[in-house]
């Protein structure tokens, strides 16, 4: 822990230490510290001059400086205009290295879909493509999608690919240990991809992958208890506590979407009946429609979505349904997490009219105590479990390690450089 001079008295009392992973606080430490705080800074309020930086920091001038010469010697950072001035030498305003690219990918059970985003969280380019049960043939044609695009983006620098899985991945493995709905056999992803890439991968369950993208490209500071909730073919979960995503043992923690809330219930993917996800995903939504309305053929979610805003009365009662199954589960999440926030991503999101009036009922009825958490969809809906890919490259090799230094957002500064 390191103390400012804005750190409250009572913080330097006793607390617990886990003794067996100790790291004592170093100047090493404090100079990571303070580097992100500048990239967070440049990054959220860029262009910005080195000026600002000190001020907006509480950092010494020279202490920024070097951190800036740093930061533009690893390519993050890059020099713009001169700003003008009253009186005096104009500055030099400083922003994030466009050129500095990820190659996400976001896998879902029939189709994946491959991106190229910048360092601001930009999708410059982007493609789909059919995938099948066989992962070999499925990471070929992902690995062509990747290969075709880059060839489009000559001149910039790749810095490695971030993979959203619709399932759980091991930390220390980066392997795939649980992912009902995709039906793969044991597949070693992360291998296949970089050998084929030549680029550093990282593996992340999908809800996982969307909370970081809300983290580190959009504006959260202030939030320290929050869920993400991701609906498609499934529904996954993310827990954001204190400050830190909770990932559990073998990455494995949040997986509410397979609590049975029915055991009279539909069987579910994962061999339980009656799991949350059977009640309240985008599948489940389809199975309503065809009770409401037996002789209509097949259709995929969006054309229900789309079947809803030309009022067909069996889409909008099948989407009412699938609303109030999601709202009834995060009444798991508010019981046992307490969340100030809880953020939806996912298919449903275009039509979250729909949706919120009827999810935020059955919240507010069925808290326990207090205020009910905020409820809102993320910004891009299924967009997010890409931009958490990018996020995952950006954060292997520059960007805060944001699931286990995302205290040092709301900190001040350490005055040490």
């Amino acid at each position: 822990m390191h103390l400012t001079e804005d750190t409250p008295k009572h913080a330097a009392g006793i607390r617990h230490v886990d003794l067996s992973n100790l790291q004592v606080a170093s100047s090493e430490t404090a100079r990571r510290i303070n580097r992100d705080i500048v990239l967070e800074l440049i990054r959220t309020k860029q262009p910005i001059s080195r000026a600002d930086l000190a001020r907006r920091s509480g950092l010494q001038r020279s202490t920024v400086s070097q951190i800036v010469e740093q930061l533009i010697g690893e390519k993050w950072v890059r020099e713009g205009p001169l700003a003008s001035a009253p009186r005096g030498r104009r500055p030099t305003m400083l922003g994030l290295n466009e050129d500095l690219l990820a190659l996400a990918v976001d896998i879902h059970p029939r189709q994946g879909t491959v991106a190229v985003v910048d360092l601001n969280g930009r999708v410059l380019a982007r493609a789909t493509t059919p995938l099948t049960s066989d992962p070999a043939a499925s990471t070929r044609l992902i690995v062509d999608s990747m290969q075709s695009m880059l060839r489009r983006l000559p001149g910039k620098s790749t810095e490695g690919v971030g993979v959203s899985l619709p399932g759980r991945v091991d930390p220390a493995t980066q392997r795939l240990i649980f992912a009902p709905n995709l039906h793969w056999p044991d597949f070693d992803l992360k291998k296949t991809i970089e050998a084929k890439m030549r680029l550093p991968v990282r593996l992340e369950n999908a809800a996982t992958a969307a909370l970081l993208a809300e983290l580190t490209f959009a504006r959260m500071d202030g939030v320290r208890d929050a869920v993400l909730v991701t609906v498609s073919e499934g529904v996954g979960t993310s827990v954001f506590a204190n400050g830190k995503i909770v990932s559990g043992h073998r990455g494995a923690a949040g997986e509410f979407g397979h609590v049975p809330i029915d055991p009279t219930g539909p069987r579910c993917a994962c061999g339980q009946k009656g799991c949350w996800e059977t009640f309240a995903s985008s599948r489940a939504a389809l199975r309503y429609y065809r009770e409401f309305q037996p002789e209509a053929r097949g259709i995929t979610f969006h054309e229900l979505l789309n079947l809803a805003e030309n009022g067909n009365r069996a889409a909008v009662r099948a989407l009412a349904r699938q609303a109030a199954w999601i709202g009834r589960g995060l009444r798991i999440l508010i019981a046992g997490l307490s969340p100030s926030t809880i953020l939806i991503a996912g298919e449903i999101t275009p039509a979250w009219h729909r949706y919120a009036p009827i999810i935020e009922q059955e919240v507010a009825r069925l808290t326990l105590a207090g205020e009910p958490p905020v409820v809102r969809p993320v910004r891009e809906g299924d967009m997010a479990r890409l931009r958490g890919a990018a996020a995952l490259v950006f954060q292997r090799h520059g960007l805060r390690e944001l699931p286990m230094e995302t205290s040092s957002r709301s900190s001040g500064a350490s005055k040490e450089s």
